[in-house]
């Protein structure tokens, strides 16, 4: 399962991380590095973006992006 499947309020253990050079470096710059628990918070009404919760912050990523990151139920 990726990161943009998990429903609102589901907690997932990220497993992998996708993407291509610079996207896979911002990605993991921001701290979706694998075994983070993550927390779905919210959906923009037309399904992009994504606001997600992890290591204390918030953090909105666009669904596209969300996709690239594989999980598991935590």
């Amino acid at each position: 399962m990726t990161l943009d499947q998990a429903a609102i309020g589901e907690e997932v253990k990220i497993t992998k991380v996708g993407g291509d050079g610079e996207l896979r470096c911002r990605l993991l710059d921001m701290g979706l590095i694998p075994k983070t628990i993550v927390r779905v918070q919210k959906v923009a009404p037309m399904g992009d973006p994504i606001e997600i919760h992890l290591r204390g912050y918030a953090l909105t990523i666009r669904k596209e992006d969300a996709g690239k990151i594989e999980v598991m139920s935590a």
